[in-house]
């Protein structure tokens, strides 16, 4: 017997105001049919999408790929396993591009990753503290990228005046101690596609049921992370819908109230 068709995500008929809190559309993964995954974002219920633009570089290179797209904002940080290219130039220029475009709406992805060890750790926190004082200086959100370093993050943040500002914490995959504590510091957590995974997921399921509702965004972190039932697969916007369900039956509550809900905690984060 062959495996059923997966579901599309326009048919879930979602309204437009879901957003997609974190996403790379300006990689060459998209190069091909990248006014095609837009329009489809839409066509299922993204009603803004929140691009990630790894570094002041990215942000010259692809800004003009969104020109015609009011519905996509972008954020800019350097990367912790780029972090031995922040020096005082890309910190001075990173200052002028966020003062010069009004899309520019945090300071993100930055944090630590030691996952992949390819920056010293006191390298990468150097480069996270200096990246959270310019955030400071311009008033501006914090999106954090922690792998395999949550304790030293949450320090780091805590330790520089962090508490109560607005921080997103992006790609969440945690428990409920890590996310007790997040949502203690008054910071918001942002749900990817792993949610829905049948294997391996308990932990971050039951964190997702603990998270309260005004704290709770999705995202995408596309093209990587597919959610079930596309897990595998390229992904792209569209696809937050499938995650919004899984959240949605975790909470017990309706999918359009978690899709519409997560949007308009997105709206007023990113003052979009």
């Amino acid at each position: 017997m062959s495996k059923s068709k997966r579901p599309e995500p326009e048919s879930l008929e979602l309204p437009p105001v879901g957003v997609d809190s974190h996403a790379h559309l300006d990689l060459d993964d998209f190069d091909e049919d990248r006014e095609t995954i837009i329009g489809r974002a839409r066509a299922s219920g993204v009603g803004h999408i929140v691009n990630v633009f790894l570094g002041p570089e990215a942000y010259e290179r692809g800004r003009a790929l969104f020109d015609s797209h009011p519905e996509i904002s972008f954020i800019m940080g350097v990367h912790p396993n780029d972090a031995d290219q922040l020096d005082d130039a890309a910190v001075g220029r990173m200052r002028e591009q966020f003062k010069a475009d009004p899309r520019l709406k945090g300071v993100g992805e930055i944090g630590l990753d030691y996952y992949w060890e390819r920056v010293d750790h006191d390298v990468q926190q150097a480069a996270f503290v200096r990246q959270l004082h310019l955030a400071r200086e311009l008033a501006l959100p914090v999106i954090i990228h922690s792998r395999d370093a949550n304790d030293d993050a949450v320090e780091i943040l805590e330790a520089e005046g962090f508490r109560d500002y607005p921080v997103l914490w992006h790609c969440f995959g945690a428990g409920i101690e890590l996310a007790e504590r997040l949502v203690a510091n008054g910071w918001h957590i942002s749900i990817p596609g792993p949610v829905t995974f049948r294997k391996n997921s308990d932990d971050l399921q039951a964190a997702v049921a603990r998270i309260p509702f005004e704290r709770l965004l999705l995202e995408t972190d596309c093209p990587y992370l597919a959610p079930e039932p596309w897990r595998g697969k390229r992904n792209h916007p569209a696809l937050s819908v499938f995650t919004a369900r899984r959240v949605a039956q975790i909470k017990g509550r309706p999918l359009e109230d978690v899709w519409r809900t997560a949007g308009d905690n997105a709206r007023r984060f990113f003052s979009l």
